[in-house]
């Protein structure tokens, strides 16, 4: 049975391997055909991709010579552009300077213009004359009359009396600050009376200037107004007395015033008081050492009997007890010294109260007068400094008059206060002085 397999297979196997022979032929004669076919058209692609090559070769350094030369043209061209940039901003600010000198010159001709107006001069205004012959006008009239008005000048004109009567007469101008004038009636230093008109001046002694400055011999010192101008009435000056001083202080004032002479009385009463308790402090104090250094220890209360004062009181105290206990003794003086002091302080202290209150009275006026000011702002606003300032002033002058009288009263008030205290010392120094000699004489 297997045999005879074999035997069928056989043939089948031989046939299969026939046809597989046949068909690997065919297969290798196509491949290689494919292969024959494939390689052209690689060769093909290679000549072709070689050419390509080439010829982007040739168009890359083409290109780039292109390049070249347009980045050469853009450098002509970025440069001529700034060149004429720089030019155009050269003839912009060219352009601009002749503008601003243009308005420049046209504000210094119309401020000429305007300044040597009033002097009757006038510079030339048309299309005809150039600027800088119009500058060059300006600058020689304005030296010449530079010139004219930094002089010593003799002028015929007019000035108002302080009474207001017109007189005519020379006017000295000096330059165009100051001036003085002399006619028949009067001379000396001349003021803005307003309007372009002079006034004489209120001021004592200017009649010998006035003279000296017309003949041009001016002496060391000379009274002169100086002014910026003529159309403001210069005010006369009006020198305060003490009566205006003591005026604008109000009611305070007033009573500020009478305070320091209250003041001012109480000092006279204490200097009377301290020079009587300091008198013949010395002579008292000698005769009753002689009496006790001679021996004579009771007649030294005989012998100042006829004395007065606080400290011949204290010393015949002292002598009168001086036979009894030393610490007995220094009582009695110290009470004695202490009832003088009554005597020596009186006064002080009224004096020191009213240095304290003058300066507060002062200032109640000042707050007073201050407060008043404002009310007139209130009212009338602040459009004259003239009226506030005579307002502040006013307020003030009430501390001014608190601190002159407290200042010497404060001054003179502690001044006494140290010499009554060196009076009190004194008592009580030469009592117990006369006290140890007693008993050194004694023992």
């Amino acid at each position: 049975m297997k045999a005879m397999i074999m035997k069928l297979f056989l043939p089948i196997f031989v046939l299969f391997a026939l046809v597989s022979a046949a068909q690997a032929g065919e297969l290798e004669r196509a491949y290689q055909k494919e292969y024959a076919f494939l390689k052209a058209q690689k060769a093909e692609l290679e000549k072709r991709l070689e050419s390509d090559t080439l010829q982007q070769e040739k168009d890359l350094a083409l290109a780039k010579e292109k390049v070249e030369a347009l980045q050469s043209a853009l450098l002509e061209v970025s440069k001529e552009a700034k060149e004429k940039s720089d030019r155009m901003e050269k003839l912009t600010k060219a352009l601009s300077d002749k503008e601003d000198n243009s308005g420049l010159v046209g504000n210094v001709l119309n401020q000429a213009r305007l300044t040597l107006e009033p002097y009757g001069i006038t510079l030339a205004d048309d299309n005809k004359t150039s600027d800088v012959q119009k500058i060059a006008q300006a600058l020689s009239v304005s030296t010449k009359l530079y010139g004219e008005l930094s002089s010593l000048r003799n002028e015929k004109g007019e000035f108002y009396l302080p009474d207001g009567e017109k007189v005519q007469g020379d006017i000295v101008k000096v330059g165009n600050i100051a001036a003085y004038g002399i006619a028949k009636e009067a001379a000396g230093t001349l003021a803005p009376a307003g309007n372009g008109a002079y006034k004489l001046w209120n001021a004592v002694g200017s009649s010998d200037d006035a003279k000296a400055m017309y003949a041009k011999n001016p002496g060391g010192t000379i009274d002169i107004f100086v002014y910026e101008n003529l159309d403001k009435e210069a005010e006369y000056v009006n020198e305060k007395t003490f009566a205006d001083t003591l005026e604008a202080g109000g009611i305070i004032g007033y009573i500020i015033f009478a305070l320091g002479l209250f003041g001012l009385a109480l000092l006279g009463l204490r200097v009377s008081k301290l020079m009587k308790a300091s008198s013949n402090v010395n002579e008292i104090t000698q005769i009753v050492i002689d009496k006790v250094e001679s021996g004579k220890k009771h007649e030294a209360l005989e012998a100042i009997k006829e004395y007065e004062g606080s400290t011949a009181r204290v010393i015949k105290s002292a002598l009168r007890n001086i036979d009894k206990d030393r610490e007995h003794v220094e009582d009695v003086i110290m009470e004695n010294i202490l009832n003088e002091s009554t005597q020596i302080d009186r006064f002080g202290s009224f004096v020191l109260v009213i240095a304290a209150v003058a300066p507060l009275m002062g200032l109640l006026g000042t707050v007073t007068g201050m407060i008043e000011t404002f009310d007139v702002i209130t009212e009338f606003g602040t459009g004259d400094p003239k009226l506030l300032s005579g307002g502040i002033s006013a307020a003030l002058v009430t501390t001014m008059q608190g601190l002159i009288v407290a200042i010497p009263l404060l001054l003179i008030g502690n001044l006494l206060s140290g010499w009554a205290q060196g009076i009190k010392d004194s008592m009580e120094q030469n009592a117990l002085h006369i006290v140890n000699l007693y008993e050194k004489y004694r023992g």
